[in-house]
């Protein structure tokens, strides 16, 4: 892990600054937190963390304490990110996004359907709004849904009732 804390798979491309409210923004001791860093995104699920440097770093407490400061002032959204940005903005180790292939949820804001990243995958992510047992039971499923179908318990459930 190279020293590091948390090892996950990093997308920087996304725009980390929608996971903020203006309270946050508008508060300057706040804001300083993230200045001179590059925070990235990455999935709080899927990640490796080094739990004797957790420990005896207090990462708990840390967590902790913007749980509290947001309970106060609401300075994020999109549950478990925000806090994980804000104490290591982006000083994790990254490791190779096959073990995350995330966003098969599809896009937050217009629901379109992700294709798969090239080359080999360790973990299929349907991360996002749109869930595979939703687009397959509303028969408007997503290319990549199909992978998932086999593991409905539900679905194989129901089918056997049914028959």
């Amino acid at each position: 892990m190279e020293g590091k804390v948390v090892a996950a798979p990093e997308y920087c491309h996304a725009n980390f600054t929608y996971y903020f409210t203006k309270a946050f923004w508008s508060d300057p001791v706040l804001v300083k937190v993230l200045e001179g860093k590059r925070p990235c995104y990455f999935n709080t699920g899927v990640m490796v963390v080094d739990v004797n440097k957790w420990r005896k770093g207090s990462y708990t407490q840390k967590v902790e304490e913007w749980m509290t400061i947001q309970k106060q002032k609401r300075i994020y959204h999109l549950g478990s990110l925000p806090p994980f940005l804000l104490i290591f903005a982006g000083d994790i180790k990254a490791v190779n996004h096959r073990w995350n292939q995330h966003g098969l949820g599809g896009d937050n804001f217009e629901g379109r359907c992700r294709t798969l990243h090239p080359g080999p995958i360790s973990l299929l992510h349907w991360s996002g709004k749109g869930k595979p047992w939703l687009r397959l039971d509303s028969r408007k499923p997503c290319i990549v849904d199909h992978l998932w179908a086999p593991y409905d318990l539900y679905r194989s459930s129901r089918h056997s009732l049914e028959e």
